[in-house]
């Protein structure tokens, strides 16, 4: 891999990466599940990414590496758990590529009046835009990164300043709805907002200073989704845009329309385009990377183990892709949303943040380790609310032991040397 992410291209990836196309529906889905009460499961998740964001960034600094918490994991506990944390994190980056671009073909759709099966076709060039400027390589893909991370953060501040007129104390009551069921619902749903933490140290290697940039970057990172995250959905909620899966889709373009009236159909899809092309563009870059580690250590076929002329992992990209374009084709036989296909990454990134921060108690020291401990306490908190997804994490840790099984004694079959026919 070629260093070549500097400080400001390193925080538009950590942006894009946190504050993605999630930002588009779950302020409205989370609200949704908990009333007004979702703003203490933001607030909950806004306080765990902190130390969640901390610990990512001194493993990455401290093994900088393409297969970022497959490594850790495989250093602290072993070979076998790398494999399977490895496979949990690809297969929710892969699943998320689904979501995101999905996400932006409903705004798209929506503004030109068109039926909802064209948001799958959207969703697909965006797809496929993401792969290619990934295949040109990274240093491409992060200047692109830049000026999206800009508009997304620019387009939700003005959003969330101009629903302060709208805003009314009634929406406020009643406060919680559906109980803690509610909020620990919809906690679990936002961990696909936060799921980017552990996204950037997939590309530590290939900051030109790691141990600089990468904690710097992480910080400002901190102070810029916090903010923006809290003002959003806080706005959601006091204009009280949520309470359907229609209205859900479209909640931030419903405060934009408020915002600057007329074309602001277009206006809202124009920037969910930005949001969900930057933030498949960010994962794209990151899950390939991890696709290319894994296939160099043996927990993915090794053609996908393989660079291009730009240095990027050319395997690992179509592979991400094609999870991401198959998720789009069953999406759009089925009529699944969203809100069906969102539980899938969202537990198995809880359970690669309670296996990654396990690692880091075990490799890290100090205030580094103590960090940790608080990140593992504050993911374990969340896990009796995603015992109904449990299967996911189990099967997708089933599936990789077995591949893994296989496909060893296949390599083991493959350097036995030939025996003479007999006679």
């Amino acid at each position: 891999m070629t260093p070549s992410i500097g400080l400001g291209q390193g925080v538009a990836l950590y942006v894009s990466a946190i504050l993605g196309a999630g930002v588009l529906v779950l302020p409205g889905q989370a609200a949704t599940l908990a009333g007004p009460a979702s703003l203490l499961a933001w607030g909950f998740s806004c306080l765990l990414g902190v130390p969640l964001a901390l610990t990512f960034a001194a493993l990455a600094t401290r093994l900088p590496h393409a297969g970022g918490v497959s490594t850790y994991a495989a250093k602290a506990f072993g070979a076998h758990a790398g494999g399977v944390a490895g496979w949990w994190y690809f297969v929710a980056g892969s699943v998320g590529q689904t979501i995101v671009p999905l996400t932006g073909g409903y705004y798209l759709a929506s503004a030109a009046h068109l039926n909802q099966h064209w948001s799958y076709l959207f969703a697909g060039a965006i797809l496929l835009t993401a792969a290619l400027a990934n295949l040109a390589g990274i240093r491409t893909s992060a200047r692109v990164q830049v000026a999206l991370a800009l508009t997304v953060a620019l387009v939700l501040l003005v959003a969330s300043l101009f629903a302060i007129p709208h805003a009314r104390a009634a929406n406020f009551t009643p406060f919680a709805p559906h109980g803690m069921s509610g909020i620990g619902s919809a906690v679990v749903v936002l961990f696909f907002a936060f799921a980017g933490w552990e996204a950037v140290a997939h590309l530590s290697e290939e900051f030109q200073d790691s141990g600089r940039d990468l904690r710097r970057a992480t910080a400002v990172t901190i102070v810029v989704v916090t903010i923006l995250y809290l003002a959003i959905a806080a706005a959601v909620v006091a204009t009280g845009t949520y309470g359907n899966e229609q209205t859900d889709h479209y909640a931030i373009g419903k405060l934009l329309q408020s915002a600057i009236g007329v074309g602001a159909g277009w206006s809202s899809a124009v920037v969910a385009l930005v949001i969900s092309l930057g933030t498949t563009n960010a994962f794209v870059a990151s899950v390939s990377r991890l696709g290319y580690s894994l296939a160099r250590d043996g927990w993915l076929p090794r053609r996908f183990g393989h660079l291009n002329r730009h240095s990027s992992p050319a395997g690992g990209i179509c592979l991400v892709a094609a999870v991401g374009g198959a998720g789009l084709i069953l999406a759009w036989i089925f009529n699944w949303g969203t809100q069906q296909i969102v539980y899938i990454p969202s537990t198995l990134v809880i359970f690669v943040y309670l296996l990654g921060t396990a690692s880091a108690i075990k490799i890290l020291s100090g205030s580094s380790r103590v960090i940790a401990v608080i990140g593992f306490i504050l993911t374990l908190v969340t896990v009796p609310f995603a015992v109904g997804h449990v299967l996911v994490p189990i099967v997708i840790a089933l599936g990789a032991l077995g591949y893994r099984a296989v496909a060893g004694r296949g390599r083991g079959a493959a350097k036995e040397p030939a025996r003479s026919a007999p006679g």
